[in-house]
């Protein structure tokens, strides 16, 4: 069991940044307001996750104006998606063992 404890992503341990990611996995892109709203955080707490996860290069950002205003949206990066499929299945691994 301690290996599958080990194959948990550190990234992910936060139930924000588990949101996020689930999010973006199941959709191309999402802009800053739209996660704001869908998982109900303020502007702060959701650009402090947004921050980490793009760093660890688990999510991209691609920057557009609409008109004359700035559109941020965020997407899930290759990189982002296999490590978050590991974290899913080792959870899964960890859930099946306890049976």
């Amino acid at each position: 069991m301690k290996a599958i404890i080990h194959a948990l992503n550190k990234a992910f341990e936060s139930r924000v940044r588990l949101g996020i990611m689930s999010v973006l996995a199941v959709n191309d892109a999402l802009d800053f307001n739209s996660l704001k709203e869908y998982l109900e955080l303020t502007d702060g707490n959701l650009a402090s996750h947004l921050k980490a996860l793009e760093k660890e290069e688990l999510i991209g950002i691609n920057k557009t104006f609409i008109g004359r205003k700035p559109n941020t949206s965020y997407f899930i990066t290759k990189a982002g998606r296999k490590a978050f499929e590991e974290h899913l299945a080792a959870l899964e691994s960890l859930i099946r063992s306890q049976k």
